[in-house]
């Protein structure tokens, strides 16, 4: 055990990780030693930060807990705090069920955690964090919460109305992380679509794409999680006028069924969002789309799952994510709707999505063999390289596994020609 160290386990999506970067930031301003997701903890203090999505994530969530007051009543380390997703949403259940945290925060409050550990939180470095990335890729959170509220979704419950950070405050961030080496921005939020309308009255994602994209040094900017009803259709001159503004946009569709997108309350047609990704693709030739769908859920029977089988194979996404339907306790889904579809037939539908998505998959990634991308590099194995293409975010996206045929730097680009397409990989050697 190691006095003013701090270990720090980060579950969850990428918004969470953003929160435990600037978290980390703040310990070291305080003199802490930290380290991220240690194989083993070793510092006297240990901080989970939860996921509260999906009942999955929550089991992980209280299983990592559960087994971390284990190692604290062994005498491993001595404090064990809780903070996050988790926090925020079962706050009360959880102090009672969970003696041995000492302490819970909530997914807005840590910062109080700094306080009660007898350190002041800093506002002159609020915008910097320590990456936990591999340093030439960040993610840029550019906001919180969601007005939507989808039947099926918990996240306004955990997180509250949207509300976006300031555009000054983040252009100042990526200038930080510039400075730090990072040449790719994934830009996140549950909602990017609405981003600015609570602080300047109208949707300014355009604006801070376009203004990002002049930052000397950027390389690559990502586009994650816009919703479709009322997209920023202003962005996508601002994609297809900068090189470095990467053709790809991830936007979750969840289903195409007017019966199903009116129980999930999406505010969408099935007519018209052919027509929207039809736009989407007439303006910045080349997109990629990456999209989520959902089977299973309450009025979705078989006719309407063929409906959004139909969709899929019409659609061609270049990515595409999945899962079926689990009911979140407090959503307008679970408090109206039967989820009476049995198991054993949502996992059937996705198995059958998934399996027609891994055929779209392969065809398109065949299309691209013989043609040379812009490749970052993100690791060396053993006998590869592995990058990514502007096509592919960290994590989710196929990968690009270069031929070892001379030495190549960690997170330099190359132009990478690819000569054998796998559904969710391609191969491919350095141009010489």
């Amino acid at each position: 055990m190691r006095k003013n160290k701090i270990d720090i386990i980060s579950l969850g999506c990428s918004k969470n990780l953003v929160d435990s970067e600037h978290l980390i930031r703040q310990f070291q301003a305080s003199g802490y030693t930290i380290e991220h997701n240690p194989s083993r903890v070793t510092g006297e203090i240990v901080v989970v930060n939860t996921c509260g999505f999906i009942r999955d994530a929550q089991e992980e969530s209280i299983n990592t807990i559960l087994e971390l007051g284990e190692a604290k009543r062994q005498g491993k380390f001595k404090k064990l705090i809780v903070m996050g997703c988790l926090a925020e949403r079962f706050m009360a259940d959880l102090i009672e069920a969970l003696p041995e945290v000492d302490h819970f925060y909530g997914k807005f409050n840590w910062t109080k955690m700094l306080e009660d550990l007898g350190k002041s939180y800093r506002e002159d470095i609020a915008s910097e964090r320590y990456l936990t990335t591999p340093p030439h890729y960040a993610y840029l959170k550019i906001s919180e919460g969601c007005n939507r509220f989808c039947a099926f979704c918990a996240i306004p419950l955990i997180t509250g109305r949207h509300k976006s950070v300031p555009m000054e405050h983040l252009l100042d961030e990526v200038r930080n992380l510039v400075k730090q080496g990072v040449k790719e921005f994934n830009v996140i939020a549950q909602d990017l679509s609405s981003y600015g309308l609570d602080l300047y009255g109208e949707m300014k994602l355009p604006e801070l794409i376009d203004r990002m994209a002049q930052i000397d040094g950027v390389e690559w900017i990502r586009l994650h999680y816009a919703y479709p009803t009322q997209f920023p259709y202003e962005v996508l001159p601002v994609m297809a006028r900068h090189d470095n503004v990467c053709k790809y946009l991830d936007i979750a569709l969840q289903h195409v069924s007017d019966t199903v997108l009116g129980n999930m309350r999406r505010h969408i047609s099935k007519q018209e969002t052919p027509q929207f990704i039809k736009r989407l693709r007439d303006e910045v030739p080349g997109l990629h789309l990456r999209t989520t769908l959902m089977v299973g859920f309450p009025g979705e029977g078989e006719e309407e799952f063929q409906e959004l089988m139909e969709f899929v194979r019409e659609a061609r996404f270049e990515r595409m994510g999945a899962f079926a339907y689990s009911e979140e306790d407090g959503t307008y889904a679970a408090k109206n709707y039967d989820d009476i579809i049995p198991q054993e037939v949502k996992d059937d539908r996705l198995q059958q999505l998934m399996d027609l998505q891994e055929q779209i998959s392969q065809e398109i990634q065949d299309e691209k063999v013989g043609k040379t991308f812009r490749t970052i590099v993100d690791r060396e194995e053993e006998d590869y390289y592995v990058g990514r293409t502007q096509y592919d975010s960290p994590e989710v996206d196929p990968e690009v596994l270069i031929e070892k045929t001379r030495p190549l730097t960690v997170g330099e680009f190359y132009n990478v020609t690819i000569t054998e397409a796998l559904p969710f990989e391609l191969i491919g050697k350095v141009e010489e």
